[in-house]
């Protein structure tokens, strides 16, 4: 047997495939849009794909049972309660997939969602009756559960979805202590709340260490599992219906949105309504930008901040150092935005003959911020970080307007003043930074390292709240925030 994880950090998602070495077959479940790697290895081990399975409509991002489909054959596999445009074959609890020795029997886990599915995962010529590994997709992650709240606007509610997650979570911690926990996502996803970074577990060990495989009543768990979760992005109500539908894939995407502009072309796209995109790291951004230009950076958590601040049905402009425009507009693909009308031919080099058109936004160091506090016309301060992290530490006198209402609560943020925003280390500020300087602002400095250089320069910060816990990380170790 094999089975291979694919872990893809920048949406904190974990796809598998599982094959039979003697058979050849093999099947993929949660695969991520861009399906190459698992093209590539099936060649290499010389597999046939058989089947894609999906566990749930995902929420988080386009998955690529369409292209596995349309590019390997594969047959798309759900759950009973699954409802999608396309052909599905259904399964229901205790059913089973052989591919050889090598057998993948279906438990319904619903409660994140009402279709959702695990996995078991049999060797055969090992054991018939003790599953090697369950694949649990967003039901039971390493040291959570999924939330049960994401689907309440489109026609099921949290309270339906929590007494299934309930049952189906009793389901799973009756397996054997040592059968491995693969989940389909891992730290920094908001599809839960307190995510490890692990990506793998044992049975055993959730029954020790996760807080909702622990032994209580129902209203207890309702109250624990609901409690203090993060807000999702504005993208997954939009993503979890486009993985219901027949869609093009994203080789077919790509084709159109890969496209070299010139200037006149983003311009002319621009003035008719196109959101620009520039991609490059903050420092870079603020030195130098295209007017009215946002800033989401590839190094971080670029997919998920895109789907939270730019509209999927309004054409994107992506402007990026040559050679990082692909991954861009993949990674736009992997959340179904393929609204993307090009990227700008040889990026910032393009105005080089035009600075009329080039604004910058001024940085400002935590020791430079500390002085202009104590004078008599100080800057107002906005911390562009959630509330729950605004509550355990922040500068004095600090406004706070988390990033995801920045647009909504303009008219809280005066024009009249000078103006810093700032985040947890730059990411998040760069991107408000950017909405501000769009929506006219023009005093505005952005804070450089956040209140993390604002702390480690020695600084004073209030913590008029005092937590036991603290919120998940935004984004995974690999991403700034």
């Amino acid at each position: 047997m094999i089975l291979k994880q694919y872990y893809l950090g920048c949406l904190s998602h974990a796809s598998y495939l599982v094959a039979d070495e003697q058979t050849h077959l093999a099947a993929v479940i949660d695969p991520q849009r861009d399906i190459g790697q698992y093209l590539a290895d099936a060649r290499a081990g010389g597999y046939t794909i058989k089947y894609v399975i999906l566990t749930h409509f995902h929420a988080d991002f386009l998955a690529g049972h369409i292209e596995l489909r349309n590019q390997a054959g594969a047959t798309i596999v759900m759950g009973a309660r699954a409802s999608a445009e396309f052909d599905v074959q259904k399964v229901r609890e205790g059913d089973h997939l052989d591919l050889g020795s090598v057998r993948l029997t279906m438990l319904e886990t619903p409660g994140h969602t009402p279709e959702g599915l695990s996995v078991l995962v049999y060797d055969r010529s090992r054991s018939e009756t003790v599953p090697h590994a369950v694949l649990t997709g967003d039901t039971l992650f390493i040291g959570d559960v999924g939330r049960p709240d994401l689907l309440a606007s489109i026609g099921v509610t949290a309270d339906e979805l929590v007494e299934m997650l309930y049952h189906s979570l009793d389901k799973l911690r009756k397996l054997p202590d040592e059968t491995l926990v693969y989940p389909a996502h891992g730290a920094g996803s908001m599809c839960g709340k307190s995510l490890s970074k692990e990506t793998v577990s044992t049975i055993g060990e959730q029954k020790k260490f996760n807080y909702a495989l622990q032994p209580m009543a129902f209203e207890d768990f309702r109250r624990l599992v609901t409690a203090d979760q993060p807000e999702a992005p504005e993208y997954f109500v939009y993503d979890a219906i486009k993985n219901r539908q027949e869609r093009p894939d994203l080789a077919a995407t790509l084709r159109e949105s890969l496209a070299a502009l010139s200037l006149a072309d983003v311009l002319r796209l621009k003035d008719a309504g196109a959101q620009v995109v520039d991609v490059r790291e903050a420092i870079d951004f603020e030195g130098a930008h295209l007017a009215g230009a946002l800033n989401i950076g590839l190094k971080g958590k670029y997919a998920t901040w895109c789907g939270s601040i730019l509209s999927h049905d309004q054409p994107i402009v992506v402007i990026a150092d040559p050679g990082s425009e692909e991954e861009a507009v993949t990674r736009l693909g992997r959340i179904g935005f393929d609204n993307v009308a090009g990227y700008l031919q040889d990026g910032m080099a393009a105005l080089g003959d035009h600075p009329e058109l080039v604004r910058q936004v001024p940085r400002i160091t935590a020791p430079a911020l500390a002085g202009q506090l104590e004078t008599e016309t100080p800057p107002f301060v906005v911390d562009v970080r959630s509330e729950r992290e605004w509550n355990q530490a922040h500068i004095a006198g600090s406004h706070n307007v988390p990033l995801t209402h920045l647009r909504e609560r303009f008219a809280e943020i005066p024009r009249d003043q000078p103006l810093v925003v700032h985040c947890e280390g730059g990411y998040r500020s760069a991107i408000a930074a950017s909405l501000l300087a769009q929506a006219g602002w023009t005093r505005l400095h952005d804070l450089v390292g956040g209140i993390k250089a604002w702390q480690a320069s020695q600084l004073p910060v209030e913590s008029p709240v005092s937590e036991t816990a603290s919120e998940p990380a935004a984004c995974g170790s690999s991403c700034r925030v």
